[in-house]
């Protein structure tokens, strides 16, 4: 006799099927309020981003950018002037969040940003780089700013980095992973 439709969905509920490709997720605690984690994110990510070694331009990159609006490129700009686009902002909710696309993975992927008011003046500042799905296993192991890619936990241990750098610049040590 079969289950009933009761028992089927508690069936259904009790398996777990494991994301392939999960996103990637980092985290800081900043001692800043939000209003001012987020702009200080957005308007100096050229100050405290690992240009290096971080950077589609290496040793030329010099500065990066992000124009804070829908539709705005995120760019990397080097000694000589030019720019390299890493994504575009594709969502803008100052100052709460942004997501933009990512284009310096081998097919497009996307990263969010959140700030999180947990007092006064502390801020959760997480990063949620998804869309894996799109690449290829050969694709999923290339090298990045970091051998190994994302098979790796190159991109995690890039994001702890920038969100590491982020928080050193507003004066916050982030906690030990």
């Amino acid at each position: 006799m079969g289950l009933s439709m009761t028992e089927q969905v508690a069936d259904d509920a009790a398996t777990v099927v494991p994301l392939r490709r999960p996103p990637v997720r980092q985290a800081t605690l900043v001692r800043s309020d939000i209003t001012h984690t987020f702009e200080t994110f957005v308007s100096t990510i050229g100050t405290w981003w690992p240009l290096q070694p971080m950077s589609v331009g290496g040793e030329k990159a010099r500065d990066a950018r992000i124009e804070p609006r829908v539709g705005g490129s995120v760019v990397e700009v080097w000694d000589d002037g030019s720019t390299v686009e890493w994504g575009r902002v594709g969502a803008w909710e100052p100052p709460h969040r942004f997501v933009m696309s990512w284009i310096l993975t081998p097919a497009p992927t996307e990263v969010e940003f959140t700030f999180t008011s947990l007092g006064p003046v502390l801020t959760r500042v997480t990063v949620e780089h998804r869309g894996w799905e799109a690449l290829t296993e050969e694709q999923l192991c290339a090298d990045c700013a970091a051998p190994g890619g994302y098979r790796s936990g190159a991109y995690r241990r890039g994001w702890e980095l920038a969100l590491g750098k982020f928080a050193a610049a507003l004066g916050s040590e982030p906690p030990a992973s």
